[in-house]
């Protein structure tokens, strides 16, 4: 039986909503910080900037795999574990050319940018928040997607001020980027165990 929200909405029917409003603001902020991180030469920017691109595409095949089995849904969950190590690869590559040229970004559009993406992914976190344990492992990648999202912005927005007041190098930007990558790395291990339990349970 299909379970009704306040209105008369179907929790799938939220779901899909919600999944969409996200996919959007999530690509309307990766041309933002994205176009700030190549104008200042951020790592953190860019793995940040990098990720809002990938949640768009997760949040897009979340919304085509809703109306999938269970088993196929798992698979795609896997498949979504892999997604969540594409920001930490171009980020890996980035702060390798940034240790070449250790030049420190301008603090104040690193800062503003790390407030205005936090700003996003706390709105994100805060949709998805009611369906997290919705639909398993598919949902549960986008809400750790979005909540992982703002922790790193914050650790941007402090990177900015760092660089800015305390210790004007490269490093708080460079140490931000590859914290960036760890997030992403331990999102995508929850993401693959939980739609791995998800495809064992789904067998007849």
């Amino acid at each position: 039986m299909m379970v009704r929200m306040q209105g008369g909405q179907t929790i799938d029917e939220g779901l899909r909503r919600a999944i969409r409003f996200v996919a959007l603001l999530n690509a309307g902020y990766f041309v933002v910080e994205f176009s700030v991180a190549l104008a200042i030469g951020s790592v953190s920017l860019f793995a940040d900037g990098i990720d809002f691109l990938e949640d768009v595409t997760v949040n897009f095949l979340i919304l085509a795999a809703l109306s999938w089995s269970a088993a196929h849904r798992a698979r795609t969950g896997m498949a979504l574990a892999g997604f969540l190590l594409i920001p930490g690869f171009a980020a890996f590559w980035t702060a390798w050319e940034k240790l070449n040229l250790p030049v420190a970004p301008d603090p104040v559009p690193l800062t503003l940018a790390g407030a205005g993406a936090l700003a996003v992914n706390l709105t994100c976190a805060f949709v998805l928040a009611r369906y997290r344990s919705h639909r398993g492992s598919l949902t549960r990648a986008a809400f750790l997607s979005a909540r992982n999202d703002a922790l790193a912005n914050i650790a941007i927005i402090a990177a900015g001020l760092v660089t800015a007041w305390l210790w004007h190098t490269a490093w708080p930007d460079l140490i931000v980027g590859l914290g960036i990558v760890i997030m992403n790395a331990d999102a995508a291990r929850e993401v693959w165990l939980a739609a791995r339990e998800e495809h064992r349970t789904a067998k007849p």
